[in-house]
């Protein structure tokens, strides 16, 4: 029991650490000027398709995981982070956990500058909602892997949570829904990779 509980302690800092990164960052741009004003995001690292794609700065697909729309589009993000990553970081490990998110979000922008260029309309994003998505589709694989249950989280509750955030995205305008599905799709195959020898060596986990 004891070995467990500093396991538990150590898997929890890489979640509170991502959780860290992304308020430190929202609270010195706010500092600077409006972090609902896409102008202003862009010359900090939003990502825009014509600037990654024309111009070279591929480094946008990476910065833009970590800037948010305003605080509540930031407290969007972390709360579900945290809920889904204390979880999943419990299960996988934390350099797993790692890769899947960053991963996830990185291709989750990747498909969408794709689907951007394939409408011919392009906006500027910003988030950490495909990065989010990728460790609830990691989640939905652990789920799957343990037959419907990941310690006292069943797998339609997982799946639950996907229909519901997917519905609230295509219900409501300027939400990159592409980024959402196309980090949900990578992150389940990244678990799928990272994880499938680990079968029946999952560590229970709770909501807190």
């Amino acid at each position: 029991m004891e070995n467990n509980g500093r396991y538990q302690k150590k898997a929890l800092n890489m979640t509170v650490l991502l959780v860290l990164v992304n308020v430190i960052v929202f609270l010195v741009l706010s500092m600077q000027g409006m972090t609902e004003d896409a102008e202003f995001l862009l010359r900090h690292g939003a990502m825009y398709v014509p600037y990654v794609a024309e111009g070279g700065e591929v480094y946008r697909l990476f910065t833009c995981m970590f800037l948010h729309f305003g605080f509540e589009h930031l407290m969007n993000n972390m709360i579900v982070l945290l809920i889904v990553g204390w979880n999943l970081e419990q299960t996988v490990g934390k350099i797993k956990y790692l890769i899947i998110y960053m991963a996830s979000g990185l291709c989750g922008n990747i498909i969408s500058a794709i689907w951007d260029i394939s409408a011919g309309e392009y906006a500027v994003s910003a988030g950490a909602s495909g990065a989010v998505f990728g460790l609830i589709g990691a989640l939905l694989y652990v789920a799957i892997r343990n037959r419907g249950n990941i310690g006292e989280i069943s797998g339609r509750g997982v799946v639950f949570m996907i229909v519901l955030m997917l519905y609230y995205g295509f219900a409501n305008t300027g939400v990159d829904n592409a980024a959402h599905i196309g980090g949900l799709l990578s992150g389940f195959l990244f678990a799928v990779i990272l994880c499938w020898k680990n079968k029946g060596k999952s560590r229970q986990m709770t909501w807190s």
